[in-house]
């Protein structure tokens, strides 16, 4: 069953502008296949380009560390060097409503 997930990254580098389509472009890459989007929010801060991507949908994923294992044997070398900061959450699906006893 697949699982709502929630994920939020903070990707930084010295300020070259134009960071947010490089880190769409990762984004791209890493969750092909995922059912998953993103909105990225760019800014510049002190010599840094920074972009925060919130990512959310539904995934094949049941836990927070089946997340972060697919994403340490899929991420890029880009990925890994930009990356400062990340949270997680991963609601697997429940079976069943509830209302009735069943599972």
């Amino acid at each position: 069953m697949n699982s709502e997930t929630y994920l939020d990254f903070c990707f930084v580098r010295e300020r070259s502008g134009d960071f947010a389509p490089e880190v769409d472009q990762i984004l791209s890459d890493l969750f092909m296949g995922v059912r998953l989007n993103w909105y990225l929010d760019e800014k510049s801060h002190e010599g840094m380009d920074i972009v925060v991507a919130e990512v959310k949908g539904m995934s094949k994923w049941q836990s927070e560390e089946e997340t972060i294992e697919f994403i340490e044997e899929n991420a890029g070398e880009s990925f890994w060097k930009y990356l400062q900061g990340y949270q997680m959450y991963v609601y697997p699906a429940k079976r069943g409503c509830g209302s009735c006893g069943t599972h």
